[in-house]
């Protein structure tokens, strides 16, 4: 039997002033990183930024510089097994699956883990099941994405790292992965999951950490980077006619990036605060507001303000 996942709370990765060097490269620079028990979170930095490396020091296949790294409570480097035991894996790099079938890949991981789940539930679960009996080494990078996603849940395990998870798969593949993502948050795992597919992330997690060259700039939800990155939705302003000169009126109050029109609207790019003030300086000007919409800034421009535009 697994054991059970630590309560809501407890920290299942907590990283303290890690840093990994290679040669004169410095990969992490004093890293302090706490991902709570139960919660989605989200690893987004470019390429190079240092993603796979922390995942590599999480799971002992590289040692820290300096720092230490704990999971589930655990020393990674000095109770590598304990924790290995209890963590499934996704891998962004793995090698030939050689000519095992994908049932027999699930049955031996099964075995190793010492479990007693159900082979074909799992590739039902994760959408192979009408290639069970298929060599592995045939399957397309989509189909080996799941299967490989297939043997990381084995176990039940208490934590669940995805390293760019969604890569191969299809948009219903990626469906299925977020709705699996879901499914392993609610029975109480917590979820790591690094990618660089930014839509995939805003769509699962509930916090997220930037690293950018070796550094993490930003952890928090996505609506707290929204507000400490001070980063601009757009507000689109529907009008019975657009008066002249309303265009640099809107352009001159603090909070606004951008102003333009489209067709009888005005669009405007700015930050929360200074939305009010946009309808107010416009019905000053004599326009009668038709409709407003609006839109909060997306990961993508928290991510580019974040990274210097990486």
């Amino acid at each position: 039997m697994p054991a059970a996942p630590e309560p809501r709370g407890m920290v299942a990765i907590d990283l303290t002033d890690v840093t990994k060097t290679y040669g004169g490269v410095t990969a992490l620079q004093g890293v302090d990183l706490t991902v709570e028990s139960g919660e989605v979170f989200g690893f987004l930095g470019p390429n190079g930024a240092g993603k796979s490396t922390t995942i590599d020091i999480l799971l002992d296949h590289a040692r820290p510089t300096a720092g230490q790294a704990r999971v589930l409570g655990m020393d990674a480097q000095s109770e590598t097994v304990a924790v290995r035991e209890r963590t499934g894996v996704l891998p962004e790099r793995f090698g030939p699956l050689g000519e095992m079938t994908g049932r027999q890949h699930v049955e031996f991981t099964i075995e190793a883990k010492d479990a007693n789940d159900d082979p074909d539930a799992i590739m039902e679960r994760t959408g192979i099941a009408h290639a069970a009996d298929r060599p592995a080494s045939g399957y397309s990078k989509g189909m080996t994405q799941r299967l490989m996603l297939g043997m990381a849940l084995v176990d039940d395990p208490d934590l669940l790292i995805l390293d760019e998870p969604t890569t191969g798969l299809d948009p219903n593949g990626a469906r299925q992965m977020r709705e699996i993502v879901h499914e392993e948050a609610d029975r109480g795992a917590t979820v790591f999951f690094s990618s660089h597919i930014l839509e995939q992330v805003e769509a699962v997690c509930d916090r997220v950490g930037i690293l950018d060259q070796g550094t993490l700039v930003a952890v928090d939800s996505i609506d707290g980077l929204r507000e400490a990155a001070g980063t601009t939705g757009e507000m689109a302003v529907t009008l019975d006619a657009i008066p002249e000169g309303l265009i640099a009126d809107i352009e001159a109050i603090d909070g606004v990036s951008s102003a333009r029109t489209d067709g009888d609207s005005v669009i405007a790019g700015c930050e929360n605060p200074a939305k009010g003030e946009v309808v107010r300086v416009t019905q000053q000007a004599g326009a009668t507001v038709e409709n407003i919409e609006t839109s909060e800034a997306s990961l993508e421009d928290l991510f580019a303000a974040y990274t210097g535009g990486a």
